[in-house]
Order: structure tokens, then C-alpha cells, then sequence
């Protein structure tokens, strides 16, 4: 479903720490819309019954159903860049797509 990198799920764990949110699972969520097609968000939050719960490198990640969908096959990196850092969606189900996005921005995939 999703899988987490190592250095992601090293970060992860922190914010977690950071947050006091120990025992609370890390959603990540899409939605459709933005310019690259795609929008994503993570949080920490409860579990709900219609959620897929997965494991990975010791982080419990639920996702909803309509997500699901979207974030299939996914890796949630953490990259450090001379612009900045933070965590990256590699979604292999936008990478499908042709052409560019509406702005014009090929980066986007």
C-alpha cells in the first residue's frame, strides 16, 4: 500500500516524540486538486474503522479509504535539498500520467 524510507520513518518517529503523540498512528492523506493533480497531508490522529492500517519500519500509517486509492504503491521519503527539507510522496499512480501539469511545472512528477 505505502511504504515509508528509513530516514522518513527516523523523522517520523521524532515528530512524534517532538509532539507527544507516541501511540498515535501517522495519517497521510491526497486528495485531488493542486496544480500537480494531487494534494498530500500527514498528521498524527486516531484510527477510524474504515482506515487501512500498515506497518512499516515501526510506524503504524492508516489511510481512509478514498486515499487508498489514490496513495497505492506510494513512498513517503524525507529529503534534504540546499532549498530546504521535508517529506516527499513519490506516487507512482501520478507518474502514470502524460504531459505536465496545468501550470506548465513538469517537476511535479
Amino acid at each position: 500500500m505505502i511504504t515509508l524510507t528509513p530516514i522518513a520513518a527516523k523523522q517520523i518517529g521524532a515528530l512524534q516524540k517532538e509532539h507527544d503523540a507516541t501511540g498515535k498512528p501517522l495519517r497521510v492523506y491526497a486528495e485531488e486538486g493542486g496544480c500537480c493533480g494531487l494534494q498530500y497531508g500527514m498528521g498524527f490522529d486516531a484510527k477510524k474503522a474504515d482506515d487501512t492500517v500498515v506497518a512499516d519500519a515501526g510506524i503504524e500509517v492508516v489511510i481512509d479509504p478514498q486515499s487508498a486509492a489514490l496513495l497505492a504503491g506510494s513512498v513517503v521519503d524525507y529529503v534534504v535539498t540546499p532549498e530546504g527539507e521535508g517529506f516527499k510522496i513519490q506516487n507512482p499512480n501520478t507518474e502514470k500520467k502524460s504531459g505536465g501539469c496545468g501550470c506548465g511545472n513538469n517537476s511535479c512528477h
